[in-house]
């Protein structure tokens, strides 16, 4: 998991952030990005792409994320934005304020998306589960992007938010044909599934 950190702290790089999103193909709430700057000197056993852990692990190892890493930053693209502007620029859009968030950086490591900002960037395909600090990122964002779901799901009940988090389950556009659409629904992803 550090083969690419490990490149460019060859080439003199310090200070390296991984960058990962949650939330591009649900069909309600928001798409969170997160950037992490792990220290390269202090490993946290177990980080890894969030899809593959528990949620019970990957609410361990965001805690112990939160407390090692040397800069985090979160941020939260609502629903109304990815509608405006699509689920890939919403998710730039996230990855460029995470950029601009850290008050120091020399490389920027990211899940796939490419980026044209000032800093070196480098776009790695299945990111989450090839680099630790992409992989410390993915668990940032999912328990964060999790956590808010939970908070909707008190606001809308009748939707289950909780338990499938917006995804795009049987139950959950079942519920949406019933209830129809709620503030935080997606109109341009459930347009096939529900008059909007």
């Amino acid at each position: 998991m550090m083969q690419y950190e490990q490149k460019f702290i060859n080439d003199g790089a310090r200070l390296i952030a991984g960058i990962d999103e949650a939330g591009r193909g649900p069909l309600a709430g928001p798409v969170v990005v997160a950037g992490v700057i792990m220290p390269m000197d202090t490993l946290i056993e177990g980080v890894d792409d969030s899809k593959k852990l528990s949620a019970k692990k990957r609410d361990m190892l965001y805690d112990k994320i939160m407390a090692t890493a040397t800069d985090v930053q979160i941020a939260v693209v609502e629903n109304e934005v990815i509608d405006r502007v699509n689920i890939l620029n919403a998710t730039k859009q996230g990855m460029i304020q995470c950029i601009e968030g850290f008050k120091k950086v020399d490389v920027v490591l990211i899940d796939a998306v490419k980026l044209n900002v000032d800093v070196p960037t480098l776009s790695i395909i299945h990111g989450d589960a090839l680099s630790y600090s992409i992989a410390a990122a993915s668990i940032v964002a999912k328990v964060t992007r999790d956590r808010l779901m939970l908070n909707f799901d008190k606001l809308y009940p009748q939707y289950h938010f909780a338990k499938h988090k917006g995804y795009g389950t049987r139950e959950h556009i079942e519920l949406l044909k019933t209830f129809g659409p709620c503030p935080i629904h997606r109109k341009t992803f459930i347009g096939h599934f529900v008059q909007v």
